[in-house]
């Protein structure tokens, strides 16, 4: 409800109202455009169904509430005993509640650990997507629940057991045995302090002990520490594995994760972080001996797309209501969005968006084919860390511009952009930084044993009469095959990933793709949003397609 807009010495006015409820997927043309030419389409009334009720006003508070209440670690309770249990608002436990009622830890694996056939990912994705818009926290364990499937899978035995509990949809915050509870969540912890993304050099040593393994060690980040199990990485005999290590011993005790303080993040304060030590804690092995690298990035590899999903909807969040306070605020006579200046930042922006959403789609229907195609897994393969990198690195100044469209109502905590800008970096971080991900490609192209040109034959051919498209497949093949290509991959891996978002607008936007193309691939385009060389009729399109006024 607005307050009076009456004061003793003025009168409140030239405000933009609230957003109020909409609908997150009729709302979006571009996402709409995306998910239909993927293979999703006959998704679209499920999930305008989910944009109506993830969209509403009364969600966004309960975001706000998460937000500002953060979790609290109770290491022992009322009678000394060790428990280490971290608590949270009521809002928090309301995001985790729809999101796992809602199947986005579990909607992509059937119930015998396989892939759900396609089109589970692109579906999925569209509704991560929108739930991004709203809370990403809570994303954190529902994205590891999701991709621990891929590592646990390499278990039968194990899988068979906990795969019932993960494909659980009534969420049970309750602090006991996984095995008593109506469903789980799985988190991860790999990095120590003196390795970071050096996780080679983790000294947590794992000792063979009964049925399973005593784990003495610790970690400097684990991420979401209230899971009922974590992977974890540790020194084993036959070298670097990977253990599942559940939060109570089989004998109903509790495990013995000790953990030290609660991380005090920049943004993501919803979710939980804590630092944690191990004295032989209980767990059981995932994978052989020595191969804990390579068994965890099954689920890492789940986890990147999810970041990348995930910026791509903050930024979609950003833009919305930039582009909403734009068009109510009047500045030296006229609307704000028609300002020419203004404009043409905020096209510039939706055109980002469009070449983001386009690109999340195209990498899911990939991923949701790898099972069957070859092709589709080299190109999922390369493409996931190109669009993470891209797009979570692109997320923290685009919110920034958004944020300062909106002048000083956009940095105060009182509106949703301050939060938004806070919350940006976090998965340009987690799971890879920058640098990681273009090595990561860097190992892609490597290891497949074939040319950059033959993994990304058909972006190649779909963007081959974009502006600049022939020159940027040069630019990049020259640059990889250089001597000094780990130096200059960033230049390279941006390349890929435009390229590709380019060549998958010509399949749902094609005018669309023609100006991303021209802008961001050939012409003259600056550092900052507002300097690409955008047409009034390009902006009126690209703003009408981003929220229709």
């Amino acid at each position: 409800m607005a307050g009076s807009t009456r004061f003793e010495t003025h009168e409140v006015f030239n405000q933009a109202p609230p957003l109020g409820d909409f609908d997150l997927f009729a709302a979006d043309l571009p996402l709409r455009e995306a998910v239909a030419v993927n293979g999703a389409g006959q998704d679209a009334e499920a999930l305008s169904s989910f944009g109506q009720h993830w969209g509403t006003a009364e969600l966004a508070e309960q975001a706000r509430l998460a937000d500002e209440n953060l979790p609290k670690l109770q290491t022992f309770d009322a009678r000394g005993y060790r428990r280490d249990v971290v608590e949270f608002h009521p809002a928090y436990h309301r995001f985790m509640s729809e999101s796992m009622a809602a199947g986005l830890h579990v909607m992509t694996w059937q119930p015998d650990a396989t892939p759900t056939p396609a089109p589970a990912e692109v579906a999925r994705a569209a509704r991560y997507y929108m739930v991004a818009q709203v809370e990403n926290g809570h994303m954190c364990p529902i994205t590891m629940t999701r991709a621990s499937v891929a590592a646990l899978a390499g278990e039968p035995d194990l899988i068979k057991r906990v795969m019932p509990k993960i494909g659980g949809r009534q969420y049970d915050p309750s602090f006991r045995p996984w095995w008593e509870k109506s469903a789980m969540t799985v988190g991860m912890g790999m990095t120590e302090k003196q390795g970071g993304t050096d996780v080679r050099a983790n000294t947590t040593k794992a000792v063979r002990e009964g049925e399973g393994y005593a784990i003495t060690g610790h970690k400097w980040f684990m991420s979401a520490p209230m899971s009922d199990a974590f992977l974890v990485l540790a020194q084993a005999p036959g070298g670097l594995t990977c253990f599942f290590m559940p939060r109570f011993r089989p004998d109903g005790g509790v495990n013995a994760l000790h953990f030290q303080r609660l991380k005090n993040k920049l943004g993501n304060r919803s979710n939980a972080s804590t630092e944690v030590e191990f004295r032989d804690a209980f767990a059981l092995r995932v994978g052989d001996e020595g191969k804990g690298i390579r068994t965890i990035l099954k689920m890492v590899q789940l986890t990147r797309l999810d970041c990348a999903i995930a910026s791509g909807g903050l930024m979609r969040a950003a833009l919305v209501r930039a582009l909403h306070n734009a068009r109510h605020r009047q500045v030296f006579g006229k609307p704000l969005a028609d300002q020419p200046m203004m404009r043409l930042v905020l096209a510039d922006m939706a055109l980002e968006v469009e070449g983001a959403v386009a690109l999340i789609m195209r990498l899911c229907r990939a991923v949701d084919l790898s099972a069957s195609d070859e092709s589709e897994a080299r190109l999922a393969r390369l493409l996931t860390p190109a669009a993470k990198y891209w797009i979570c690195k692109t997320a923290p100044p685009f919110a920034y511009e958004a944020m300062e469209s909106l002048g000083g109502n956009g940095y105060v905590e009182d509106g949703v952009l301050a939060r938004l800008y806070r919350e940006a970096p976090v998965n340009a971080i987690w799971e890879g930084s920058g640098n990681v991900m273009c090595l990561d490609v860097l190992r892609a192209i490597g290891r497949e044993g074939e040319s950059l040109q033959a993994t990304m034959a058909e972006v190649i051919q779909q963007a081959a009469g974009l502006p600049g498209a022939r020159d940027a497949v040069d630019f990049i093949a020259r640059t990889l095959a250089a001597d000094n290509a780990e130096a200059q991959a960033r230049a390279a891996v941006e390349r890929i990933a435009l390229l590709a978002a380019a060549a998958a607008l010509t399949k749902s936007a094609p005018a669309v793709a023609e100006v991303f193309a021209r802008t961001r691939l050939s012409g003259r385009r600056g550092a900052m949003f507002g300097t690409s060389d955008i047409s009034e009729s390009e902006a009126e399109m690209l703003l009408e397609r981003a929220l229709p006024a």
